[in-house]
């Protein structure tokens, strides 16, 4: 029979968690978070509207804060945005006990874990002055172009510009194997992410204890140091266990 609501799944947890009072999830207004139970696993969702649009901006922040504020204090695997079921029921039955072992040895991997990310930028007049003062090709190409029209330049502009990518790529590859270097002490999973600007210097997910935040954080300022302003760092976390194990909830 067909209904107009549907049941929305976030994450998977064990089974004793409780959902926080202020805990809230998608919708407008936004939705009261319950939990769907199947032996030792369990489900964090909410009711939703099937007639209402997913994917605004708010969905994706709700969706997003209501894992990573779990993930904080309780083992989280994290579903891709949009994740809908049927019911209750079919949560239980499609989602939790068909896959009951293998969230169950999920969740022991992540016990006492969390999701970090690491990301640097180059210092923009930093870094070229780095590249002028190490590569002598830069420095002549910029010298060329130095108080000249665009027009009359254009082909030593564009070679510039190459030479520029290729240099910081390689710097990109060396300051992030440094990074992760650095971190092996915390024994973390790693997954290095895909630059999302031209002058990104590291960007990277790590999996570790979340005891050891406080660590982490000692660690980046210490390369903040030594780095001196050529890059600057910020650390996201923690967060649920994105880049690690979310997990596609089968379709209603």
């Amino acid at each position: 029979m067909a209904t107009d609501h549907a049941v929305y799944v976030y994450g998977i947890v064990p089974a004793d968690v409780e959902p926080q009072p202020h805990a809230s999830g998608v919708g407008d207004p936004p939705s009261d978070i319950e939990v769907v139970r199947h032996g030792e696993i369990a489900a964090l969702v909410s009711d939703i509207a099937t007639d209402r649009p997913l994917g605004e901006p708010d969905d994706l922040a709700a969706h997003a804060k209501l894992l990573d504020e779990s993930a904080a204090v309780v083992p989280v695997l994290p579903l891709r945005f949009g994740a809908v079921l049927t019911d209750a029921q079919a949560v239980e039955n499609e989602l939790l006990a068909e896959h009951e072992e293998e969230f169950r040895s999920a969740l022991a991997e992540l016990e006492g874990r969390a999701q970090f990310v690491v990301k640097g930028r180059y210092v923009e007049n930093a870094v070229l002055r780095e590249l002028v003062e190490e590569n002598a090709e830069v420095a002549r190409l910029r010298e060329e172009i130095r108080d000249k029209p665009e027009d009359a330049t254009r082909d030593a502009r564009i070679a510039l510009g190459e030479r520029i990518n290729q240099a910081i790529e390689a710097k990109r590859a060396e300051d992030t194997r440094r990074v992760i270097s650095e971190l092996e002490q915390f024994d973390p999973l790693v997954n290095q992410r895909q630059p999302t600007h031209e002058e990104d210097a590291v960007h990277i997910a790590v999996l570790l204890d979340r005891n050891r935040q406080g660590d982490l954080e000692d660690v980046l300022r210490r390369l903040a140091a030594d780095w001196d302003d050529r890059v600057e760092l910020s650390l996201l976390g923690p967060m649920a266990a994105y880049d690690f194990v979310t997990k596609q909830a089968p379709e209603s």
